[in-house]
């Protein structure tokens, strides 16, 4: 992580940091089933027995990824009734932009320290438990992070295996202090398994081109994801039976009904947008929450459990409790 510009504050410690607000913003442009997969011979149910995608946003080539960032974090700051003076440090999620500028307008939060954060599908779950750490180590008082992805640019469109699924999107969420009393953004777990980075990555050779080896990703997180949900919320000290809403990295429907049925989760709110938004890579989980909420099919105070798994190959968890 790179500090970029500003300072933090100096703040007394505390009990550790909570979600305060979230907030969400893609283009409006909609690419439909059929139209992802005309190219390939494909039709739109073909496109959702595989994937679960209905349609995808992506972004005029022309277009500003800042735009899409300023106005998840305008929503994020709103709902959490917090003022742009009142931010310490942004930190900002992308796998697709290296720099936290091309995500968010200097003026906004103008005063506040920023820093990049990649680590890919997982990057919001790394960024939130970094907020949490600052916020209990007195290093901050709000943090607010913003997730934006702009998946299209990366895309070679003869490829299948890419092209039909990951689409363009800004997530932003606000943290702040928490009360005493239990945590309110459990441990988080984290890491990667560098014996297969080559599963997903960005091809050198091609202009950073995505290249992904879907079954084997498919496997891969079907077969390790349980482990790492089962041990954040052991490290919450909570029961798996606890949670009631789940929202996992926006990968793949069947991978999704895959961790629900392994989890034993089916009574919980389950995140589905990728079958609307694709597969937003960083900003998935936080575009996921915003739209549950906006659907008022999640309340105030339910523990939600978080997972992103991705590229490198990384993954990182934690149990929240929702704002």
């Amino acid at each position: 992580m790179n500090t970029w510009a500003g300072g933090l504050r100096a703040a007394e410690p505390r009990a550790g940091g909570r979600l305060l607000g979230i907030g969400a913003a893609q283009p409006d442009s909609v690419t439909t089933g059929a139209d992802l997969g005309a190219p390939f011979g494909k039709d739109a149910d073909w496109i959702r027995q595989r994937t679960g995608i209905h349609s995808v946003r992506r972004m005029d080539p022309a277009d500003e990824l800042t735009h899409l960032g300023d106005r998840a974090a305008t929503q994020a700051l709103a709902a959490a009734d917090v003022t742009e003076a009142d931010v310490d440090l942004v930190l900002t999620v992308s796998c697709s932009e290296t720099s936290p500028h091309r995500l968010l307008s200097p003026h906004l939060v103008a005063q506040a320290a920023r820093a990049q954060i990649n680590a890919a599908c997982s990057g919001f779950c790394y960024a939130l438990g970094a907020a949490d750490s600052l916020i209990r180590a007195g290093h901050a008082e709000h943090v607010l992070i913003v997730a934006a992805e702009r998946m299209s640019g990366l895309l070679d469109h003869t490829d299948l295996g890419t092209s039909i699924i990951f689409g363009d999107g800004a997530g932003a969420a606000v943290v702040g202090p928490a009360p005493p009393g239990p945590p309110a953004i459990g441990p988080t777990v984290s890491g990667s398994d560098g014996a297969q980075p080559d599963l997903i990555h960005c091809d050198p050779g091609a202009n950073g081109t995505l290249r992904m080896a879907g079954r084997d990703v498919f496997r891969w997180a079907i077969e390790n994801t349980p482990t790492l949900a089962r041990e954040a919320c052991r490290r919450a000290g909570v029961e798996v039976s606890d949670i009631e809403v789940f929202i996992p990295h926006q990968a793949n429907l069947r991978i999704i009904d895959a961790l629900t049925g392994s989890l034993g989760l089916e009574h919980a709110v389950v995140a589905t947008d990728i079958t609307a938004s694709g597969n937003t890579s960083g900003a998935s989980i936080p575009i996921a929450l915003a739209r549950l909420a906006e659907r008022r099919l999640v309340q105030t105070g339910q523990l939600a459990l978080m997972v992103g798994f991705g590229a490198g190959l990384s993954y990182a968890a934690q149990v929240v409790v929702l704002p």
